[in-house]
């Protein structure tokens, strides 16, 4: 089995978070819960993120501490898949607010430094 390169961890998780900003630009929460088809495809970028955050960290580890909350977004992924039942609209509307450019900065942050 051959292991991923680090940036294409870093690239998948850049690209799910830019994804969400595009899907939700110019909407309140108000449109995302009423749009179903909105609410499915931040979730599953969400998946995207998440489940490659758990992949990359433990093939580099460091990574865990380059990425604030990386233990809190491997389990948001986790609660999205397995307790999917549970999940708030509000509070998924409250991490692409209040966390997903910080989030989106660090990795690209983290990206330009692999490539450089």
């Amino acid at each position: 089995m051959t292991l991923r390169d680090r940036r294409a961890f870093l690239w998948d998780m850049l690209q799910a978070a830019r994804s969400i900003e595009s899907f939700v630009s110019g909407k309140t929460l108000d449109d995302y819960q009423r749009d179903d088809l909105l609410r499915s495809g931040v979730e599953r970028q969400f998946l995207i993120i998440g489940e490659a955050l758990s992949q990359a960290t433990r093939v580099f580890p460091d990574l865990e501490e380059q990425i604030s909350d990386a233990s809190r977004i491997i389990a948001f992924r986790n609660r999205l898949v397995h307790g999917y039942a549970s999940v708030a609209d509000d509070v998924v509307w409250a991490i692409v607010q209040d966390e997903l450019l910080r989030f989106g900065a660090e990795v690209e942050a983290l990206l330009q430094e692999s490539t450089e």
